[in-house]
C-alpha cells in the first residue's frame, strides 16, 4: 500500500494523540530501541507526546507523520536547539514505522522528508543516535549517514539488555555564516 508523508501542527497531533501513543506502545512492545522500556503504557506514551507536542507548538522541531489510506503508520521528528551557535543544525528523534508496516521502505521515505524538511528549516546539519546493530543502523548507513562513532553501554533495550548506541551525522549543505 503506497503511503504519503506530511507536516502536522500541534493541533493535529494533539488530536491525534491516541494514535501516537498506541504507535509508540506497539514500538516498544516489538522491541524498537525508543527511549522506553517493555510494558511501556498508552497512558504513559501519551504524556510523553504532550511535552512533545508543547515543543512542536513552540516551533523547536518539525513533525511528520507516514499515512497509508487506512492510518497513520510511521512517524520521525526533528528537534532544534535552542543554542544560537547550533542555528543551523537538528537532531532527528522518534523514527518509528509500525511493527505491521516495516521492511517495506517507509523507513527511508520519512527520512527523506525529514532531511528535506529539515533543510527547508535551514538545518544543514542533522545527527542521530540508533542503538547499534538495529535495523536503523543498517537504513541510516543506506540513506548516506556517516558513523560518526559508537558509545558504549548508552541505554538499556526495551528487554533490559544493555544497548551500544552509534551515532550518525549527516550534513544536508554548507553550514549557514555565523549568527551576528
Amino acid at each position: 500500500m503506497p503511503c504519503i508523508i506530511r507536516a502536522i501542527d500541534a493541533s493535529e497531533a494533539t488530536r491525534l494523540l491516541p494514535v501516537f501513543s498506541d504507535l509508540l506502545v506497539d514500538a516498544i512492545a516489538h522491541g524498537a530501541s525508543v527511549n522506553f522500556m517493555a510494558g511501556l503504557t498508552p497512558a504513559q506514551a501519551a504524556a510523553y507526546w504532550q511535552k512533545q507536542i508543547a515543543g512542536l507548538a513552540e516551533g523547536d522541531r518539525i513533525w511528520l507523520v507516514a499515512e497509508d489510506a487506512a492510518a497513520i503508520i510511521g512517524m520521525v521528528m526533528c528537534l532544534f536547539p535552542w543554542q544560537p551557535n547550533q542555528v543551523f543544525r537538528g537532531e532527528v528523534s522518534k523514527m518509528i514505522v509500525h511493527s505491521s508496516r516495516r521492511k517495506q521502505g517507509i523507513g527511508a521515505l520519512l527520512m527523506q522528508a525529514i532531511e528535506a524538511g529539515a533543510l527547508e528549516a535551514g538545518k544543514t546539519h542533522l545527527l542521530l543516535d540508533t542503538a547499534t546493530g538495529d535495523s536503523g543502523e543498517r537504513l541510516y548507513r543506506r540513506m548516506g549517514w556517516t558513523e560518526v562513532g559508537i558509545l558504549p553501554r548508552f541505554a538499556y533495550h526495551p528487554d533490559g539488555r544493555l544497548a551500544d548506541a552509534t551515532v550518525f551525522f549527516k550534513e544536508l549543505a554548507p553550514p549557514p555564516p555565523p549568527p551576528r
